[in-house]
């Protein structure tokens, strides 16, 4: 991960650059940066995910993996499972970058600012970003934008939230970083290089309502290389965004990442699993 710090050494203390060469050590264990490879993959045409499994060695799990994600969530084909636990989620504020990686937008954090619990295990809360479309489907229905929180336990495991969008209202959340997808629109990213915009202290506490129901099933990260074995929860309850901000998101990406979600994959033979707190 070579961030483009040189031109915006005015913006970023030297703590926000100590992060983001952490991050670049974390993230390039699960890929969900895909070490720098803007232009080795995209979503369309001849480097689109048809052909990620062939671009490089590293992505081939992208074809031959049998546990990939997206997924379409049949919600009469979900198996209610008692043991299941309410997803323990504690945010909590902290420093926060704006990143533009070339394929999505994320937010990145300074330093723990959280974590989720699943199985009694603790898994870091790292960072999040958006794919617009939605990856993930619910009976065939694909949303307006989808927001994953992704989280990293000691051992490397990785475990992910996502959050599902329909047009309606202003997200909350991503109101308080409007502003700041302004000015990554205007500072786009080249080549190998991210761009990188500092937010400062950003509350996380809308990210963490309560959660009544969730669909839990094994899969992999949704871009190369396609990592398996990742715990994805899919939350129920369908938030809320509006056109503005999706186009917000979009803005800073190339034309070929403006419409930045891998069609679905097969369930080769995976349960979903449902936790609903009303279940019986």
């Amino acid at each position: 991960m070579r961030a483009r710090l040189q031109n915006m050494a005015p913006q970023l203390s030297s703590s926000f650059i100590s992060i983001a060469l952490l991050f670049a050590v974390a993230f390039a264990n699960f890929g969900q940066q895909a070490h720098g490879s803007v232009f080795e993959f995209s979503y369309a045409g001849l480097h689109g995910p048809a052909n990620w499994g062939s671009l490089n060695p590293k992505f081939s799990t992208c074809s031959s993996g049998k546990l990939q994600s997206p997924i379409n969530i049949i919600k009469n084909k979900a198996v209610g499972n008692k043991s299941l636990t309410p997803l323990t989620r504690v945010y909590k504020r902290g420093n926060a970058i704006l990143v533009n990686n070339g394929f999505n937008i994320g937010v990145h954090y300074e330093a723990n600012c959280g974590a989720l619990i699943v199985d009694g295990k603790n898994y870091t809360f790292k960072q999040m970003h958006w794919h617009s479309p939605s990856e993930h489907q619910i009976d065939g229905v694909q949303y307006a934008a989808e927001l994953h929180l992704v989280h990293l336990s000691d051992s490397g495991a990785i475990a992910v939230v996502s959050m599902l969008y329909e047009l309606g209202d202003a997200d909350p959340f991503i109101s308080k970083i409007t502003k700041k997808l302004g000015d990554l629109a205007k500072d786009a990213c080249a080549g190998n290089e991210e761009a990188q915009i500092p937010i400062g202290p950003l509350d996380n506490k809308l990210l963490r309502k309560n959660t009544r129901k969730y669909y839990r099933y094994i899969g992999s990260i949704t871009s190369p290389p396609c990592t398996e074995n990742v715990i994805w929860n899919v939350l129920g309850k369908v938030r809320t965004i509006s056109k503005e901000q999706v186009e917000a998101l979009k803005a800073p990406l190339g034309a070929d990442y403006k419409q930045n979600s891998r069609p679905l994959q097969s369930l080769n033979g995976r349960k979903v699993e449902l936790y609903n707190e009303f279940s019986d």
